[in-house]
Formats: C-alpha cells, structure tokens, sequence
C-alpha cells in the first residue's frame, strides 16, 4: 500500500449538463496540492461512462491502495452537498451515459453483494463541510446511475485488493445552489478530516 495517497475523482459532463462542477472542484483541489503534509494526492475526472468509470476505478484503487478515495459527483436535484452511505449492486439508467449506454435493471458487478457501506467517516465528512459554512446531510441512496456504480465499485474493489482504504461519495448539488469556490472549500475540509480520521 502506497499509505500517503488519497484519490479524489469527479466527473465530466453527461446528458443535458454541459458542464459538471465537480471536475472544477477536482482540478482547484489538484491545484492546491496534497491538503495533509506527506500525503500524496491523485485526482481525475472520469467520464461519465458506465464502463470506462468503473473499469478506472478498479485501477485507480488497486494501483494506489489509497489510504482515503473520495469520489464526487453532480446530483442535479439537491441543494445541499449529500455524504453517501451506500452503494448498491444494480444500475437502472435513466439516461444513457456519455457511451450512449442505457442499462436497465443490471448488476455493477455479476455475482457481488447486493450493496456495500461506504468506509468513510460520515459524520467527520459532514463537521468538516459545516465548518467551512457549507450546509451538508447524508444520503441513504446515490441513484442508480454512474455515480452509484462508481460508489459500488470503490467499495468493492477495495475490499477484495485494498482493505485498508477507506472510500465514499459525495454527491454535490448544482452551481446555482453551490459555487465551485464554495464547494472545492467544503470538499478539501472534507478530504483532510476524512484523512487523518480514524475508524
């Protein structure tokens, strides 16, 4: 295990949003540099593709062995950032992806559990996004699109090749209800607590 990494990814843009902030976020947080001294910092923005995302969060997490990989994505619909708490094994597609894929009622992966519980610190996620004055609650459910899959596939991924990093999601909410500025702030607290917590 590479014990100083922490991975942050986000994502590109997909169906009717031509821009998604949190690929803004992930590229100020690179910019910044590593948020806790002696760590190691790796970003990417996915593309918001069923396959591709998954297939390069497997490597992400088995090349890395992050000690904390923290996946962001744009939830449209919420006005506050969301700290997901699940991640299950099925995909129902209510747009297709970038790939023009539209999965309907289909496992992130054949034969895996049914769901697997974020390994993240919630409540140090959520002090840390309200000490920087953002308002932030947990989530019980990450969709059944990319995000979730991407979720899924962390968790699964690092239980069967890295057991020692912890993994979650956060979903955040459009520009309009938080700025990039406000949000990469909220996002680098975050990502700090969360690496330096301990469970």
């Amino acid at each position: 295990m590479t014990a100083g990494t922490i991975v942050v990814t986000g994502f590109g843009p997909f169906g009717p949003h031509t821009e998604n902030p949190t690929a803004d976020v992930v590229r100020e947080l690179a910019a910044a540099g590593p948020p806790v001294d002696g760590t190691q910092l790796v970003t990417e923005v996915l593309p918001t593709s069923f396959a591709r995302a998954t297939a390069r969060m497997r490597e992400l997490v088995s090349t890395h062995a992050p000690r904390l990989l923290l996946a962001l994505g744009l939830a449209a619909d919420r006005t506050v950032i969301s700290v997901e708490r699940v991640g299950v094994n099925l995909v129902d597609a209510r747009i297709p992806d970038v790939d023009g894929e539209q999965p309907v009622d289909e496992p992130v992966r054949d034969g895996g559990p049914d769901a697997h519980l974020a390994t993240i610190d919630v409540r140090a996620a959520l002090a840390a996004a309200r000490g920087t004055g953002v308002e932030a609650t947990t989530s019980a459910s990450a969709g059944l699109y990319v995000c979730n899959a991407v979720l899924y596939t962390a968790l699964d991924t690092a239980r069967a090749h890295a057991p020692g990093t912890r993994a979650g999601f956060v979903h955040l909410p459009p520009t309009e209800h938080l700025s990039v500025g406000d949000a990469t702030r909220a996002v680098g607290a975050m990502v700090a607590a969360l690496a330096t917590a301990k469970l």
